[in-house]
């Protein structure tokens, strides 16, 4: 009786343990029932203010399509390759399962699996890449239910919107796209060859890192699909004897605007989080004027290499570089921003980042400060040599750039010809203390050191702090912050976020415009010339530094405030005599001319506290109505 009841025992004991088994590697299984609406990460895109894409960010380049947009030989190449008895299985393949445990044994190792399509899909939707026997046997029961569930079609589009393709790419939509340049239902016989051995190992396989490797397993799987009737003789010989032709896509640093693109990423990332912005389908609209990054892109690219050619004639081996921010002076909205000439080789932000010594380009401000304590433009100063006291029994003797002195002279000749001795006499007059407190009041974030030569631009700053400076002076005394992103919508078009604007007054409106008037001068009568553009009213003041390594342009129109700089990242000398007149004014033009008023000139506003004065020589200067 008592073997007799161990012999009912054991098979029990056996059948409650392998019950126990399933159950526990069932518990905690997804349900299936969620592939009903599944919605893969989706591509966010990034747009200018005039509606150009500009970028799209995304986890997974996946752009999913309908079953009757993937070719029959691209559906057929993949069974072919990767799962035989698609058709007839119902999940999991039992002589698959047999067959790749002979060919395991007989190598001693790993050198064929057993998954099916379905199996393979369960994987990536569901369970991790771990090997092990628990996840397979969860991969098994998730294959058995998908097949109860949907149709062999369903499956197989499912796999082919979802399936990791290499270069980035998910689905094999994108990756026609990406390797092919044309919709997979365009895809030829040897090309859906190709994307179907992909999935096996798509960074060995892939067309672009290994071309060779790539074509000979296209033909594998071309010469498998003749071995299965599946395609003619004839057709397998044609597709052989297709060539790979793939198309040139750009590198990502060579995209528009690659240094503004890295700004609104992370800003995004920063306020949407980074699923929502790589996974939810984003619309980003933003700032961007994509004529006014073009021709900026454009001028940096042919100046540039101007000054190569000029900086190699004198043995100078440094690379320079350039920056360029335009800003909208009404608003602070960033128009075009280039970084550097490389994204790719360099994606340091010298527009941002960099703090250079701005040289004469920042005289305006402590002018500004000395029109905003009262002094009028045709006020005389003296240009005439003079020895400062120092420290510890030294002198100072500064010098103009010319090595001339021109007596007495207006303030407004002063800055029009860049005059660096009435300009430290007037950061001498007015205080070094309060020339720092007005430069942060009105845009400049970076230290300075409160001495005389502060009026030569020898503390360092941004080139973005020094745009959005000058951006006071044409907008009536008002501070802008720049920002970037218009508005982000989600997939619903529903608005998400919008960069926060501040705005404050920080000159009042005759000083601000005396000063415009101004800077006119510096391109009318004075450094600037070179800037002057047919039907624009321009201001900008010209900036180098000793042994010229810097060179800048810092103006503005009516409604554009725009800085260039150029110099080498080493601080390294840009040649003899390649001022900022020379190397940053050209590309500052270039810009200006481009993207000029098309309809009617544009004009700078006078405020009624202010009238023209026409002196007995010289052009016409604004001055202070009397009070």
């Amino acid at each position: 009786m008592k073997r007799t009841l161990l012999l009912w025992c054991i098979p029990g004991l056996f059948v409650g343990m392998a019950l126990g088994l399933t159950i526990g590697l069932m518990r905690d299984l997804p349900q299936i029932s969620i592939l009903e609406g599944y919605q893969p990460s989706a591509v966010t895109r990034v747009y200018s203010s005039d509606g150009v894409l500009l970028a799209q960010f995304y986890a997974e380049n996946r752009l999913p399509v309908a079953s009757n947009q993937i070719p029959e030989a691209l559906k057929q190449a993949l069974i072919a390759t990767e799962d035989r008895n698609f058709y007839s299985h119902h999940g999991i393949d039992p002589k698959g399962i047999l067959r790749a445990v002979i060919r395991n044994l007989q190598s001693r190792g790993y050198a064929e699996g057993a998954s099916t399509l379905t199996q393979q899909l369960a994987k990536t939707l569901f369970l991790s890449p771990d090997k092990n026997l628990t996840r397979k046997v969860r991969e098994a029961f998730l294959a058995l239910q998908i097949e109860r569930r949907y149709t062999k079609e369903e499956i197989l589009t499912l796999y082919l919107n979802q399936i990791y393709l290499g270069s980035g790419t998910y689905g094999v939509e994108a990756a026609a796209r990406r390797y092919f340049g044309k919709n997979a239902k365009d895809l030829t016989l040897g090309e859906s060859a190709l994307l179907a051995g992909l999935p096996k190992a798509p960074s060995r396989y892939s067309p672009i890192a290994n071309p060779e490797r790539a074509m000979a397993r296209r033909n594998m799987v071309l010469r498998q699909m003749q071995a299965t009737e599946i395609i003619s003789p004839e057709e397998l010989h044609g597709a052989l004897s297709e060539s790979l032709q793939l198309v040139s896509t750009p590198h990502p640093s060579s995209r528009r605007a690659p240094w503004f693109l890295e700004q609104v990423r992370s800003e995004l990332e920063e306020v949407v989080g980074p699923d929502n912005l790589y996974r939810s389908g984003l619309t980003v609209h933003t700032s961007l004027d994509s004529r006014v990054q073009t021709a900026a892109e454009k001028a940096v690219e042919v100046h540039m290499a101007s000054l190569d050619a000029r900086m190699q004639k004198q043995g100078n081996q440094a690379q320079p570089q350039c920056a360029v921010l335009a800003i909208d002076v009404h608003t602070g909205a960033i128009l075009a921003h280039v970084g550097g000439r490389d994204y790719g080789r360099s994606p340091f932000d010298r527009a941002l980042q960099a703090r250079r010594q701005p040289g004469s380009a920042f005289k305006p401000l402590i002018f500004a400060l000395a029109i905003e304590k009262g002094a009028e433009q045709t006020q005389i100063i003296s240009d005439t040599p003079v020895i400062f006291s120092q420290s510890r029994g030294r002198t100072w003797a500064p010098r103009n750039f010319s090595r001339t002195f021109m007596g007495d002279i207006t303030l407004r000749t002063s800055l029009a010809l860049s005059r660096n001795i009435p300009a430290i006499r007037l950061i001498d007059q007015i205080g070094p203390e309060e020339a720092v407190r007005f430069a942060h009041r009105i845009g400049i974030d970076s230290p300075l050191q409160p001495n005389l030569s502060l009026a030569l631009g020898t503390s360092e700053v941004t080139l973005e702090e020094l745009t959005r400076a000058y951006a006071v002076f044409p907008s009536g005394g008002m501070l802008h912050r720049p920002w970037r992103i218009i508005r982000v919508e989600d997939s619903n078009g529903r608005h998400m976020y919008s960069s926060p604007r501040e705005s404050r007054a920080v000159m009042d409106q005759e000083s601000a415009a005396i000063m415009t008037d101004m800077l006119q001068a510096v391109i009318h009568e004075g450094t600037g010339r070179r800037a002057q553009a047919a039907d624009r009213a321009l201001g900008g003041k010209t900036g180098s530094t000793d042994n010229y390594r810097d060179g800048l342009f810092v103006g503005f129109s009516p409604a554009m405030a725009m800085g260039v700089w150029t110099g080498c990242d080493d601080n390294s000398t840009l040649g003899h005599m390649e001022t900022g007149a020379r190397t940053a004014l050209p590309i500052w033009r270039d810009i200006m001319v481009e993207t000029g008023p098309s309809t009617r000139p544009e004009y700078f506003s006078i405020p009624p506290g202010l009238k023209r004065h026409i002196p007995e020589t010289g052009s016409p200067v604004l001055l202070r109505r009397p009070s």
